[in-house]
Order: structure tokens, then sequence, then C-alpha cells
């Protein structure tokens, strides 16, 4: 589904969701010269999101959003994808947005990604800009590697930096237990640490997509995998104890999604999946019971 086709227009009004994103694969190849890792994942969005209102407005942008300690100044992605928007076009106006966040918060989900690329997309729409998809990716890239791909928001092998996207065969709709434990993760520190890290599982990437074309479900649970779990692990074994109850559970499969703390997994059906969300919300309070779209 991708993003330009799910915004809902009024006169002056944009109504977008910005999904979350999960790596079914996520394989570190190398460190590159400009300071940013090459990498080579499967990504895949699920039915959670955060809800976009964005407004025209005769000039300026500001942001509003439902969590208190989230800065909705410059600092904030939504409101730079809105300036670079400006910027880009040349456009005259403003944008007045709104955030109402379900996405947890710096979790591995790309949850700021997909608020800059919904932002940048209703824009594009209101203000009748007729940016091409090209043109978005570009943009989107500037500000952030998954930006492009929260536009595309298909199943898509990712490579480069994360923006060379090509779609894949869409998985048909699986239930998804998402658990993001109340842990701080730095994603610098996790990629600066997994350069000098010995002995990282083979992340086979190959079979996932096999698996995915052949709508086989079982197999992409069983191929899940994510060459960062290995350092994430060591500081925070919580994300192991989840993974393993997930399988207890009946999961096909359960790993960590990006540089953590959120931990999936794809379960054979509904029933399951709620018994063992559950479990999981007694505990966290950001346990969701979704599906991938």
């Amino acid at each position: 589904m991708n993003l330009l086709n799910d915004i809902i227009i009024t006169k002056n009004r944009a109504i977008a969701k910005s999904y979350a994103k999960v790596n079914l694969t996520l394989d570190v190849l190398g460190k590159l010269p400009n300071g940013y890792h090459e990498v080579k994942m499967v990504m895949q969005p699920l039915n959670l999101f955060d809800l976009i209102i964005v407004k025209k407005s005769p000039f300026g942008i500001t942001v509003k959003t439902n969590i208190p300690h989230l800065p909705c100044d410059n600092r904030n992605i939504a409101y730079k994808a809105a300036d670079l928007f400006f910027a880009e076009t040349g456009i005259k106006g403003g944008a007045s947005i709104k955030i109402t966040k379900n996405i947890p918060i710096a979790a591995g989900l790309a949850g700021g990604s997909g608020n800059a690329a919904a932002v940048l997309c209703a824009l594009n729409l209101l203000y009748n800009a007729n940016l091409s998809k090209e043109k978005l990716f570009e943009m989107g890239l500037a500000l952030g590697a998954d930006v492009p791909y929260c536009i595309k928001n298909e199943t898509s092998l990712a490579e480069g930096i994360g923006e060379r996207l090509t779609t894949l065969s869409q998985i048909p709709a699986v239930p998804v237990v998402l658990v993001t434990p109340p842990i701080n993760i730095s994603t610098a520190d996790i990629y600066s640490r997994i350069d000098s890290a010995e002995n990282l599982p083979k992340i086979d990437t190959d079979g996932m997509i096999s698996a995915i074309a052949e709508c086989d479900t079982k197999k992409v649970g069983e191929t899940l995998s994510n060459v960062m779990e290995t350092v994430t692990i060591n500081d925070c074994p919580e994300i192991l104890d989840i993974k393993k109850k997930m399988l207890e559970f009946g999961a096909f499969g359960s790993v960590m999604s990006g540089s953590g703390p959120s931990v999936f997994g794809i379960f054979p059906d509904n029933e399951s999946a709620k018994v063992a969300c559950d479990y999981f919300s007694v505990k966290y309070e950001r346990t969701f019971l979704t599906h991938t779209i």
C-alpha cells in the first residue's frame, strides 16, 4: 500500500497514516567511507500507525503531538520534512501538522521516518506540487535512510544504506505480536560496536525472499534474522527472553526489529497471537496485536 494512495484529502486538509515497519531480515555488510553502513534487509509494514493531519496555513510550520516530551520545533523530523518541501518546491505557504503517536518512539520501527514520509506525501497532494515518486524518495533520503521505504510502504528488499528498494511479493495478512520493552537503545552505538563484533550469525536474506515468493508464512517466521541482535542482547538480555516466550506461545519465529528494542513474532493464527499478546501486555505496556499489510 503506497503511502501516496492512502491519504484522504479535503480542500485544505490531508489525513495520512504513517505505518510501523519491521525488519524480517537485517544484515550489515560493512562501513562505507562516508560513515554510513551498507545494509541488506527485508522490510515489512505492519497495521500499526501514527495518524497525521496536515492543514494548509498561510505561512510557517507548526507541529503538535500527543507525546509531551517529543520536540515540536525544528528538531522534529516531521517539521524538517515540511521545511524541506517548501524549500525544494519554492511554494509560498505553510503547514499545521498534528501527530497522534501510536508507534513507540526510538524502538526500531521507523516511527519518525514514517511521520516524515507522511508529511512529504500529504504536502505534495495538498499543494498540487506533482513531485514524482523519485523526487519524493530523494527528498526523503535527505531526511533519513528509512524515509524512502516509508513512502513506498511495501514488502521490499532494501540495500545500500536502505535507499535502494526492490519490491517483493507481498505477504498475506498474518498475525503479529509486537512488544517494545522500556529499554533505551543507541542505534549509533550498536552500529559502531557491530564493526568489531565476532561470531555474528549468517543472515539468509535470499531464503527470506524465497519464502515470501512462495507465500510460506511458516518459512518466513523460521527465517527471521537480525545481525544486530547479537550486540543488542549483550546489553539487554530481556530481548532474548521475549523471543523465547514468543516461541513458547506458538510463534513461527521471533526477532528483534532494527537496532531494537522492539521484538515481534509471526503467529499461525489470531487465537495463539491473542494468548501471547495477553501475556505480554501484563508486563509490557507497549504490546500490540497487529498484522502484516
